[in-house]
């Protein structure tokens, strides 16, 4: 008999009986009951029940979580890493709207907004550098942490990004005699490279902002 059926006729017996019932009024056959015990209870079968509904819910339960502690220099690198990520986004919108203007402007090698343009991709790239560095490190201090999986995808997507990042300023018009031959040919380039790199570095960031918990 199992506990779940051995416990429903107790509480039948209980319900049914009349005066008081004593353990012997039950048959048991489960070895794992003390029937002195239950003998010397004033309400043996009350006694059972609430013993069996504690040990159903604790079966219930799955194993506990670990604890996880992390070091201050984990701590540290996951501020710089949060703080990075912050100022990266509006430097994505600014390369964003600079290339764009750049791009749709005639005679754009000589505007003086292609110097900002430039620094700020280099920002862009630094930052994105400092997030990689951080953000691998604090990825395999805490592989045993829960989301580490969504923390390695998350940290692929921002490599490929970066990546993207750096071929499109390597690809940027200007860099020599024989790209300003075909200007036209190397700003779409430029563009489409910047615009892919962009694009899959949101995605990134939207990975973990919608996902946080």
């Amino acid at each position: 008999m199992n506990r779940t059926a051995l416990t429903m006729m107790m509480v039948l017996v209980g319900l049914t009986g009349t005066g008081r019932v004593s353990a012997q009024d039950v048959l048991i056959d489960d070895p794992s009951i003390d029937a002195t015990a239950s003998a010397a209870s004033a309400t043996p079968i009350a006694d059972f029940i609430a013993t069996e509904a504690a040990t159903l819910a604790l079966d219930g339960q799955g194993p506990r979580p670990v604890a996880i502690e992390y070091s201050d220099a984990h701590e540290l690198r996951a501020k710089i890493h949060k703080y990075a990520s912050w100022a990266t986004l509006p430097l994505m919108a600014a390369e964003f709207a600079l290339g764009e203007k750049l791009y749709n402007e005639a005679n754009s090698e000589t505007d003086n907004l292609r110097g900002v343009h430039g620094a700020v991709g280099a920002g862009l790239i630094g930052l994105f550098g400092v997030n990689s560095v951080t953000g691998l490190w604090n990825l395999l201090e805490s592989n045993q942490a829960p989301g580490h999986t969504k923390r390695l995808v998350h940290g692929i997507i921002m490599l490929a990004a970066e990546g993207g990042l750096v071929a499109s300023a390597a690809s940027a018009p200007g860099h020599s005699r024989n790209q300003l031959v075909a200007i036209d040919s190397n700003k779409a380039t430029h563009r489409d490279i910047a615009f892919v790199s962009i694009g899959v570095g949101t995605a990134g960031y939207l990975l973990m902002l919608l996902t946080k918990n």
